[in-house]
């Protein structure tokens, strides 16, 4: 526990930073009740520097302390001249900002650790173009909250606070009118699809499932009620916390599918009804291959570095534009706003369409899914064979180490001299954007820091699941050298 008479910037020898996704931290540790005051006064520096005015959109997940934080946020920013709107309930992320952009507000802040694990809390925040705010916006916002002024409370805050313009607003029921504007409903109620969907005990309870229902969708969800402990894992929808939701539909019959969100409903996840969690990679090539055919894509689309070359394949068959940028979907974000491409997705389950908006969203990614299902043809299995048979194959994967001296020591030493050979495979070429991104024959191993947790990250991909695994430790050891 910090101290309250040590500043904000002291907790646990950390100042308050925004890495690939917002600020997080350990609850009570390095992110309590007076680190957020001070990093919401520094956002409301920001915006004043800025020359933003109007209001900012508040919103938390399930997260313990989250509506306590959501309610200071906005005591703070109203007291500063900002009207401050704060979402009934824990509500997603990708509501949270619809209902900014809808709204026309300035800013939205969310508070969620998204899906890192349970004793995790953090904040996001979105600026008016619907992306999680850029590079340059967080520096500032960083430097701010070190600064005296944002470390402590001003002496008439609370009087200040007392009838401030603070209301709540409903998000839910707009953002999901506004996607099943965009999905084909008539296929969703005439189809014998059934959903199986795993909320994790997180945002997208009752969000995702009850859109399908409307839509006359049979569902079944499990883990819906909140959990502070998320069910003893993190909400985070990888093969490693699936189980249940493997095991829900392990040789069931019929057309089925079955989908998973994380801790703030942003990122997603699918399973085939044998019961296998489809690469992002695997994934994502379906959804842009899906919106490519039936014209919601045009113009391109834009990956992250870490992304697999099957989407690659996957879009310039269709003739599109493809773009790589670093890990983060913020860069993504930022391509979406400039117009040269319709769509986007990352490695880790970030997917978003720009008719729909600029961040990722685990919710839109299911119905569109659903939609695809529903419209009748193969089932997904028979969709990824097809796709394979097609396009190739390619296996990607993710590995993680601790971020000690040794291995940042390691990591430098890597990019200073890179090899010309890796895993038996020529590097044809090297990128240092985001990391060290070694591209290869048949794949790539890249190697960078992580921006959301005290680790270094290994992410690969190869012709076959035996040569990953392989390339996957060859980057470990390169880690460990």
């Amino acid at each position: 526990m910090v101290n309250p008479s040590e500043s904000p910037d002291d907790a646990g020898g950390h100042p308050i930073a925004f890495g690939t996704s917002g600020w997080r931290g350990i609850r009570e540790v390095e992110f309590t009740a007076e680190r957020v005051r001070c990093a919401v006064r520094a956002v409301a520096g920001w915006l004043s520097e800025s020359a933003v005015d109007g209001e900012v959109v508040i919103a938390h997940d399930t997260r313990p302390g989250g509506a306590e934080y959501a309610a200071d946020a906005a005591r703070i920013l109203a007291a500063r001249g900002f009207g401050a709107r704060v979402a009934r309930g824990a509500v997603p992320t990708p509501a949270a900002v619809h209902a900014m952009r809808s709204r026309g507000a300035a800013a939205a802040m969310v508070f969620t650790a998204s899906h890192n694990p349970p004793e995790f809390a953090g904040m996001k925040v979105f600026g008016a173009d619907g992306g999680i705010l850029d590079v340059a916006a967080c520096r500032r916002i960083e430097a701010l909250s070190a600064e005296p002024a944002s470390r402590r409370a001003d002496a008439s805050e609370v009087a200040r606070t007392a009838g401030a313009d603070i209301a709540s607003i409903e998000v839910i029921a707009p953002y999901l009118a506004h996607l099943l504007a965009g999905i084909d409903r008539d296929a969703l109620r005439s189809s014998d699809l059934r959903v199986v969907y795993d909320a994790m005990h997180a945002a997208g309870a009752g969000v995702l499932d009850r859109a399908l229902r409307e839509s006359g969708v049979e569902v079944r969800t499990l883990r819906a009620e909140p959990d502070a402990n998320f069910g003893g894992a993190a909400p985070d929808p990888t093969e490693a916390h699936l189980g249940l939701l493997r095991d829900a539909v392990r040789d069931q019959p019929g057309r089925l599918l079955a989908i998973a969100t994380d801790g703030d409903a942003d990122r997603f996840a699918v399973v085939s009804a044998g019961g296998h969690c489809l690469q992002a990679t695997d994934a994502l090539a379906l959804l842009f291959d899906h919106l490519a055919a039936t014209g919601r894509i045009e113009r391109g689309i834009a990956i992250s570095l870490a992304t697999g070359s099957l989407v690659e394949r996957v879009a310039a068959a269709h003739g599109l534009h493809v773009e790589r940028h670093p890990i983060g979907f913020k860069y993504l974000s930022r391509t979406l706003e400039s117009g040269r491409v319709d769509a986007a997705g990352e490695e880790s389950g970030g997917f978003a369409l720009a008719r729909f908006g600029r961040d990722k969203d685990g919710i839109l990614a299911g119905l569109l899914f659903a939609e695809m299902l529903a419209a009748g043809g193969p089932s997904l299995e028979e969709r990824m064979t097809a796709l394979r048979e097609r396009y190739g194959t390619s296996v990607c994967g993710r590995l993680a180490t601790p971020c000690d001296e040794a291995a940042r020591a390691a990591l430098a030493a890597l990019s200073a001299a890179p090899p010309e050979r890796l895993d038996g495979a020529r590097v044809e070429r090297v990128t240092f954007a985001d990391g060290l991104h070694l591209a290869l024959e048949d794949g790539f191993l890249m190697l960078r820091r992580s921006g959301t947790e005290s680790l270094l990250r290994v992410y690969a991909e190869a012709a076959d699941p035996e040569r990953l695994q392989r390339r996957l430790e060859v980057g470990r050891a390169l880690l460990a050298e």
